[in-house]
């Protein structure tokens, strides 16, 4: 379980504070899908950064499972935008990066494997990054996040510099391994219909200083169908919520 409580943030510059988020409070239950949905620049990727422990909060307090989140764990992986792969690495050993780290990797050798075969690079363990497309690129970081077995997966707009074929396959496969997984997701994306055929909900940011908007609840069996009503409907109110009415 995630909880944020009144939380704001912001960072100094040119000596004067600029304010990012104004007063979240977020309660996600364990094993939800929830989507962070606002424009650009609106600070989404800011609370996931608070959430992941890699910075703290001016004000407020975030809790995973009722302990104060003050610093970097493994229990909370976080998935860019862009695969961060080493490229000395292999697939394999860019995978098996976070239990070397903790010296787990002896009897965690056949998770690596078994991941990989989930995420579909069974074949590809000797590649290197460069042999790879960006589809596969963000397979094998899944991967590394899902080798750690994550209680709360943090995705920062993983799917955002992918071709629209390679995006629409990888977001089903997230969404299957989460099915599978029931670990807890936290989505920042500024795509209206991915937030809405992934997660169960929305919660739709104003402009910066962020406030929460909306909570959209998306009470759709999976998977999802791009021209169901009520999601037609659900996006056109989330397209209002974010201003843009009139590109419906």
């Amino acid at each position: 379980m995630l909880d944020v409580q009144h939380v704001s943030h912001g960072y100094v510059l040119n000596k004067a504070l600029l304010p990012v988020l104004q007063d979240i409070q977020l309660l996600v239950d364990p094993g939800a899908f929830v989507a962070l949905l606002g424009a650009s620049g609106c600070g989404k990727s800011t609370l996931l950064r608070l959430v992941a422990g890699l910075e703290k909060p001016r004000r407020g307090r975030l809790l995973e499972d009722g302990e104060e989140i003050d610093r970097p764990h493994p229990s909370r992986v976080v998935m860019f935008q862009d695969p961060t792969l080493f490229p000395w690495r292999t697939v394999w050993n860019n995978a098996a990066l976070g239990l070397e780290a903790r010296g787990e990797l002896k009897h965690g050798r056949d998770r690596v494997d078994d991941v990989l075969s989930l995420v579909g690079l069974d074949k590809f363990h000797h590649a290197y990054p460069h042999q790879l497309s960006g589809g596969m690129a963000q397979r094998a970081a899944l991967a590394r996040a899902l080798v750690n077995e994550p209680r709360l997966l943090l995705l920062d707009e993983p799917l955002g510099k992918l071709d629209s074929l390679t995006r629409l396959t990888m977001q089903c496969e997230i969404t299957r391994l989460w099915q599978q997984r029931n670990f807890t997701v936290l989505m920042v994306t500024h795509d209206v219909e991915e937030a809405l055929l992934m997660a169960q909900r929305v919660i739709a940011f104003s402009e910066r200083p962020a406030r929460i908007r909306a909570d959209l609840v998306v009470d759709l069996p999976y998977p999802r169908q791009r021209d169901d009503p009520e999601l037609l409907r659900l996006r056109r109110e989330a397209l209002g919520l974010l201003g843009m009415a009139a590109s419906w």
